[in-house]
């Protein structure tokens, strides 16, 4: 038997989402291998991960149910679009910006605003201190959030409800967030200011590929946090209600903070461990695909990788990280034909500058902010509470 980590009959089920039974009978047609010893069956995490995906491209849904992926609604943005597997905001390609605009740039075109107004000292002081009272092993999402209700309850206008009100808000968390994080304090912009929040040193070019990465966050249709964020909207909630709706939702492992189980990935092969036994064990033990891997709206790779990690490679002292990269990629390649993405390429700048695993999810969630701002400033020209679904009722029937 192979000396790769594997997974249990009953792991490869629940990665298939099927039945032991169903899993059974792709070994008897021949669609799986497994091998067998005294403690039962075990399959190869990779070989599961290439037949999930050739399972995804050809859904064979119940009557009546919507196929793996597809949507529950539609809903207008005027915000970003993917077009030819190249992420553009409106008509600006996302690539463009991120190489030749900073992030402050961007945010106050989408925003048609002169500039981002930061929260006042006196309220950073009790956003941090409200963040040093969760102790040093608080998740950081939990940080975020508490920093979110610190800053509203310091805002006399908190509960102002128009549109400049949001995007005031907006200015105000994107700003004060970066700043609440970082015991050096505010810095001229918000990519240094996050830098001197995440990481333990300086490195040539590092605020710069931090704002790239901000610029690349920014929005990517509707994500599941994105959608929290309108459906408060709709209700008309205050905008940092909305943020923390969106926190809520992003604080998940198959999207805001993906990029963790993809750090520790690429730390183990950095470190040197073989890409195979690696990527095997993250299989393995996050039962959720392949960490860093995949990206649906895409039929070439996610371009969010591509660039952030083409700016990566301009950068010094990035080889190590980069030949984690390119080995853990080249063997999912090979054995899954998955392509990397953006939590890849946010794991791989976290890893090079030293951060913790879970600083890629504050650079996300604090770059998204800017795109949960903007769907609401969209769903308050929409009408009220359209976001509130009927539900149908499938219980048994009452006596």
């Amino acid at each position: 038997m192979s000396d790769l980590p594997r997974l249990t009959a009953a792991e490869a089920a629940a990665r298939l989402g099927v039945k032991p039974e169903s899993l059974y009978a792709y070994v008897s047609r021949g669609l799986l291998s497994r091998e067998r010893d005294a403690a039962g069956s075990s399959f190869d995490p990779l070989e599961v991960e290439a037949f999930a995906r050739r399972r995804r491209r050809s859904p064979s849904a119940a009557p009546g149910s919507p196929a793996p992926g597809t949507p529950l609604m539609v809903l207008d943005t005027g915000l970003a679009h993917i077009e030819d597997d190249e992420l553009h905001y409106r008509e600006r390609s996302a690539a463009r910006l991120a190489r030749g605009s900073s992030f402050e740039e961007v945010v106050t075109w989408l925003w048609d605003v002169p500039a981002l107004r930061a929260p006042s000292p006196a309220d950073l002081v009790v956003a941090r201190r409200t963040i040093e009272a969760l102790g040093p092993t608080a998740p950081p999402v939990d940080r975020l959030i508490v920093a979110v209700a610190a800053l509203a309850a310091t805002d006399p206008l908190r509960d102002d409800s128009d549109a400049s009100q949001l995007v005031r808000v907006g200015a105000r968390l994107v700003t004060g967030l970066a700043g609440a994080l970082a015991p050096a304090g505010q810095e001229p912009d918000v990519a240094r200011t996050l830098w001197g929040a995440l990481a333990p040193h300086d490195l040539p070019g590092g605020p710069r590929l931090l704002d790239a990465a901000l610029v690349l966050v920014i929005d990517h249709d509707l994500a599941v946090s994105t959608l929290a964020a309108r459906v408060a909207a709709s209700a008309r909630a205050s905008g940092y209600a909305v943020v923390t709706a969106a926190l809520g939702a992003f604080d998940a492992p198959l999207h805001g903070t993906a990029s963790r189980a993809a750090a520790q990935l690429l730390r183990a092969v950095r470190d040197g461990d073989a890409p195979s036994t690696a990527i095997a064990r993250a299989v393995r033990d996050g039962g959720r695909g392949i960490p860093g891997f995949g990206q649906p709206l895409y039929a070439g790779g996610d371009m969010r990788a591509r660039v952030l990690l083409e700016l990566l490679r301009e950068a010094p002292q990035s080889a190590r990280v980069l030949a984690a990269v390119d080995a853990v990629a080249d063997e999912v390649a090979r054995r899954a034909d998955v392509r990397p993405n953006l939590d890849l390429a946010l794991a791989a700048l976290t890893l090079w500058a030293d951060m913790s695993d879970d600083a890629g999810s504050v650079i996300f969630a604090i770059g998204r902010i800017v795109g949960w701002i903007s769907h609401a400033v969209d769903e308050y020209n929409e009408r009220p509470m359209r976001l509130r679904p009927r539900g149908r009722y499938v219980g048994p029937a009452p006596e």
